[in-house]
């Protein structure tokens, strides 16, 4: 076996890396450099759903899994790629949309929701992102899919002004043990069937979530 290509599917994580309203905003700067101090040391001051990163049970179930507690197979598996592109702002993603995946969907099974908004990364239009639904989040739970990831700043709709958003997606997802992984890119570049995705986190110690490397792996029998 050998890898044949690999997608970066991360945004870059820096001081100006868009954030989810209200989450800490990220810092980075020296704290030692090789002209002062012979070496280079940064300084990162970050919140864990920061940049690319994924959601553990416990970001919304009191007595869900950590992220050092879920088990690594979680963030590890075969891609599904679902293309729910060339939508209008703040849409549902609905059953309909996921339903001819549904074959290849099952345990194990990573499905990344390729919305095409991580174009907007960076600007206002990035929070008017496509949404799932929550009766499609049930519904693949029972499919036994525990891991979800989309290209955008939330699977849940993201609200500016008005009621908040009720996070029907986070809590379906939650409460069923699964894994969410926001803000990733390149989906579209996953042009290989059956990817072997990576959504490793940082081992943080009872955290609600972590940033991670996301990628994407051909793999070829040789």
């Amino acid at each position: 076996m050998r890898i044949s290509k690999v997608v970066d599917l991360s945004q870059v994580v820096d001081s100006s890396t868009q954030i989810y309203p209200g989450d800490p905003v990220p810092s980075l700067h020296p704290a030692t450099t090789i002209e002062a101090d012979g070496f280079n040391v940064l300084h990162v001051h970050i919140g864990s759903h920061t940049g690319t990163h994924v959601d553990a049970p416990y970001h919304f179930v009191s007595d869900g899994a950590r992220i050092d507690e879920v088990p690594l197979a979680s963030f590890l598996g075969v891609g599904v790629v679902a293309d729910v592109s060339g939508r209008e702002p703040r849409s549902r993603i609905g059953w309909a949309d996921l339903a001819p995946y549904e074959s290849v969907l099952g345990p194990g099974r990573i499905l990344l929701l390729r919305t095409g908004w991580s174009e907007y990364f960076g600007t206002e239009r990035y929070y008017d992102h496509p949404f799932l639904d929550g009766d499609a989040a049930r519904r693949l739970m029972d499919l036994g899919v525990r891991t979800v990831g989309i290209d955008a700043l939330s699977p849940d709709e993201t609200v500016l002004d008005g009621p908040p958003s009720d996070f029907a997606v986070h809590h379906t997802i939650s409460r069923a043990g699964g894994i969410i992984a926001e803000n990733l890119t390149r989906l579209a570049d996953i042009d290989f069937a059956d990817p072997l995705v990576s959504l490793l986190p940082i081992k943080l110690g009872g955290a609600d979530g972590a940033p991670i490397r996301a990628i994407a792996s051909e793999i070829i029998n040789s």
